[in-house]
């Protein structure tokens, strides 16, 4: 389980240490959006684990149109339509992966767990598409909202490699300010629990404990929290507890 999700998880190239020990003031001088936890809500996944909602609209995720005189649209709006187009899509899907695993949590059937597993290799095959063709659908592309649900897809993607693939062009949009850093912190922890090694920020939870898996330098893990704009690592813990 994680406050986002997956099996058990490990990091590849450990968390760069400039990111998992830099603090706040530092971040901001670099351009490096946190974003407050709120912004990345849990929500029940299959097998106990726990993936961020997408909450806003997808009206959020459509980019401006740079507009030449008397205000017509330049000629990149066949552009700006295409990453409305992506926006909209990686929100359905999402959607659709939550409301599939809400039904599985409900009547967990053989059926209504297959349909799941189908839901999520879909989504990351239409995931890796985009990804090919536009890059990372950073926040800056695609908007918040869009940017929210293609990490909750990722993170529920089964094939590992394209996850760590996925995690080091999430590393650049988030040094370069175009992502919430605490996309980046949700993506290490995932790939980190999955290769056995210890997670950075205890995103991912054990679902059957209730705590995290190993974290790595544990008594400064709440600082690097603070630095993604995650709260501290026990109050994550027992909102979870109390089933919130």
């Amino acid at each position: 389980m994680t406050a986002f999700p997956g099996p058990a998880l490990a990091f590849a190239p450990p968390v760069r240490e400039h990111l998992a020990t830099e603090r706040p003031a530092a971040r901001t001088r670099r351009g490096l959006a946190a974003t407050p936890a709120a912004a990345v809500v849990p929500a029940p996944r299959a097998g106990g684990e726990r993936t961020a909602g997408v909450q806003r609209s997808v009206d959020e995720a459509r980019p401006a149109v740079d507009e030449g005189p008397a205000g017509h649209p330049q000629a990149a709006e066949p552009e700006v339509s295409a990453a409305c187009a992506v926006a909209a899509e990686l929100v359905r899907r999402a959607e659709e992966d939550r409301q599939a695993t809400r039904e599985a949590g409900t009547a967990p059937t053989p059926e209504r767990r297959r349909r799941v597993a189908e839901c999520r290799r879909d989504n990351a095959a239409a995931l890796e598409a985009i990804v090919r063709r536009h890059g990372w659908p950073a926040a800056d592309l695609v908007g918040p909202t869009a940017s929210t649900a293609a990490l909750m897809i990722l993170l529920h993607a089964p094939d590992l490699d394209f996850r760590l693939r996925c995690r080091d062009l999430i590393e650049q949009a988030t040094a370069d300010g175009r992502t919430p850093a605490v996309h980046f912190a949700y993506i290490a922890d995932h790939c980190a629990v999955d290769l056995g090694e210890p997670q950075f920020y205890g995103t991912r939870v054990n679902p059957v404990t209730l705590r995290p898996y190993p974290v790595r330098r544990p008594d400064t893990v709440d600082e690097r929290r603070e630095d993604v704009g995650l709260g501290p690592l026990e109050e994550q813990m027992r909102a979870l507890r109390l089933g919130r």
